[in-house]
């Protein structure tokens, strides 16, 4: 187990016997077991976790009973490990693990996501009077003010600078990203406990990315076009290269979430062309499916580029397990931010949402895993 765990972050009677409760119930417990290997198994018994309805902080992109989907059976899907079983989500434990920490999740709106899911799945055991949300610019900032504790997010979707740092104005589609400028947003990470990374989407803007060499304030820009591969190597060098610096393996914790998948075109998975994630309630079946706006080749180099780090990095493989959810997404229902034309009303797959993830769904089971891998790296 890495040393940081919760036998010496909190070593009270309490609080092992929260761990013991929590991992060892079970014998299949998580050590030695590929915990994102598995299938998705109904359980209405214990999901959703939470209410959406119970969780304020849930931006209203990702509200899709408040913005009127009709049914919530994406809501009660619990992944399987084949070779264990996952420990249930234990926020007291995961709070007391917070006690005088800082949690941050860095990178895109996927991220964002994933970050909100865990605040509500911790929130409801902290007083109304005893917690707050505030966003300065590009950070967003939970605070459970009885733990000394905070989990953040902070816009980064490419980790390295670019022209799309602006957390609420970023829709450019002449996206550029500057070499070498992990610094720019790594000064906001310093001091963080546990650090989640993710990124991809951003990058997926065709087969080559702009790069600038230099500074944006440059008045003359020297600007490159490399394959995105190459460029997505590069910020991976980057980041690594940045937790080497300036994070202590003996007392913190670095994750990096894997691609999310989009189910933009139903024909990946047998469906009518044209079609994608809209009305989809079903879960794919077929335990070999891979979307075709998943780049085996970006999951390559990421494994290229982690097996030669010498810091550990925890590697939150959500990429196959999301693949099967084309029901999760938002789809049609979230807040539309611009009014929707008769045509796209008259066909609602060509304004569907098929990156997203509705929340309370999906996106909880991959904090769930980040809880496990917490514990059992």
């Amino acid at each position: 187990m890495s040393s940081f765990t919760i036998m010496n972050i909190i070593p009270t009677p309490l609080l092992i016997n929260i761990f013991l409760n929590t991992f060892l119930k079970s014998s299949m417990t998580p050590e030695g077991c590929d915990v994102f290997s598995g299938r998705w198994v109904r359980d209405e018994a214990n999901r959703p976790l939470y209410e959406e309805s119970e969780c304020p902080y849930i931006q209203p992109q990702l509200t899709c009973q408040e913005h009127g989907r009709p049914e919530k059976d994406y809501q009660y899907w619990r992944w399987q490990p084949h070779g264990c079983d996952l420990p249930s989500f234990n926020a007291t434990l995961m709070l007391e693990t917070l006690r005088g920490k800082r949690m941050m999740f860095v990178g895109d709106s996927l991220n964002r996501g994933q970050y909100v899911s865990m605040v509500c799945l911790l929130h409801r055991l902290i007083p109304e009077n005893a917690k707050s949300m505030e966003t300065f610019d590009s950070l967003t900032v939970f605070t459970a003010k009885d733990y000394n504790a905070t989990i953040e997010f902070y816009w980064a979707p490419f980790l390295l600078e670019s022209n799309s740092d602006n957390a609420v104005v970023h829709r450019i589609s002449d996206r550029i990203v500057r070499k070498g400028s992990i610094n720019k947003h790594g000064r906001n990470w310093k001091g963080v406990d546990i650090l989640v990374f993710n990124t991809y989407l951003w990058w997926m803007t065709g087969l080559k990315m702009k790069i600038l060499k230099g500074s944006f304030d440059d008045e003359e820009k020297e600007i490159v076009e490399i394959p995105t591969e190459d460029a997505y190597r590069m910020a991976m060098k980057s980041m690594l290269r940045w937790v080497k610096l300036n994070m202590d393996r003996k007392k913190t914790r670095v994750f990096f979430t894997s691609m999310s998948p989009s189910h933009g075109k139903s024909i990946d998975w047998g469906g009518e062309p044209g079609k994608n994630c809209y009305n989809e309630t079903t879960l794919i079946e077929d335990p070999n499916y891979w979307g075709s706006d998943c780049r085996k080749g970006v999951m390559r180099v990421i494994g290229e580029v982690f097996s030669r780090s010498k810091f550990p990095i925890t590697f939150l493989n959500i990429t196959q397990l999301s693949n099967y959810r084309k029901d999760a997404h938002t789809s049609i229902y979230k807040k539309q931010w611009n009014a929707l034309t008769p045509e796209q009303l008259a066909n609602p797959s060509s304004y569907a949402d098929c990156v997203h993830w509705c929340l309370p769904g999906l996106q909880d089971t991959w904090n769930e895993l980040l809880f496990a891998k917490l514990f059992y790296p």
